[in-house]
């Protein structure tokens, strides 16, 4: 069994409108983002940093927030096996952002050593610069190690987020816990293959996922086809507009 996500139309990189911080690794919206992706869908090591998405904006995004050439991304369609389910294959188009150590100083970002990094090739993560960022810290996560569909089932949207490094995910449950939205979660576990994961409650899953994307045409930090697959998922379990069962449930802390 085999399912192929959406591809979006090509992104010119004149349409990008995102405030790109002077430093990307102050505090600031852009940066959290782009963190967040690095930690779930990228690698940190001595000679220079790697993020991969499936979504081309979403590149280009990255690519603008690193001080990078979007024209440099490089792109590759791929199949993998789904973590839950190896039975089941997801084809889709991958963009590859590859920084390296360059110039006389042999500095990345403006370091000298991935130490100097929130994240690095140790698997020490260093959110607190973003703490005031948290909603596009855990946007960039779910959007670089998080899973969202439909459960047919139950006529519920899940939420997941998948990753080898256990550590990480025990991060983004902590980061989940203090959002302004109550969404329990599962305990972290391991999956059949290896990795672990763990998933957000299915009745938080509505004000939670509106929650995490309510500004995200506003900054420009998100990637359109993951939203979308939020969108269709809402509107497939009848919640899309606040309506249905589940749709008061996961709502603010008071």
């Amino acid at each position: 069994m085999s399912e192929t996500d959406d591809t979006d139309e090509p992104v010119e990189a004149g349409a990008l409108e995102v405030e790109v911080p002077a430093d990307p690794l102050a505090g600031h919206p852009a940066s959290a983002y782009f963190w967040g992706q690095v930690a779930g869908g990228g690698r940190v090591s001595e000679d220079g940093l790697e993020v991969v998405t499936g979504d081309e904006r979403a590149a280009r995004v990255l690519a603008a927030i690193a001080g990078a050439d979007g024209d440099d991304l490089d792109r590759e369609t791929t199949s993998r096996e789904y973590a839950h389910d190896a039975s089941i294959t997801r084809t889709e188009e991958e963009y590859t952002l590859s920084l390296s150590r360059a110039g006389d100083d042999g500095k990345l970002l403006g370091r000298r050593s991935p130490l100097g990094l929130p994240v690095d090739g140790r698997g020490n993560y260093r959110f607190g610069a973003f703490a005031d960022y948290r909603r596009e810290l855990l946007r960039g996560l779910l959007e670089g190690c998080g899973t969202i569909c439909f459960k047919s089932s139950s006529g519920t949207v899940g939420v997941s987020f998948v990753h080898e490094d256990r550590g990480l995910l025990e991060s983004v449950r902590d980061l989940i816990a203090d959002c302004p939205i109550d969404a329990p979660c599962d305990d972290v576990a391991e999956t059949s293959s290896g990795s672990y994961w763990f998933g957000v409650a299915d009745d938080a899953v509505p004000a939670f996922g509106r929650w995490l994307y309510e500004t995200a045409e506003e900054t420009g930090l998100y990637a359109p086809s993951r939203c979308r697959k939020l969108e269709r998922s809402l509107e497939q379990a009848g919640v899309a507009d606040g309506n249905g069962a589940d749709a008061g449930s996961g709502g603010e802390r008071a």
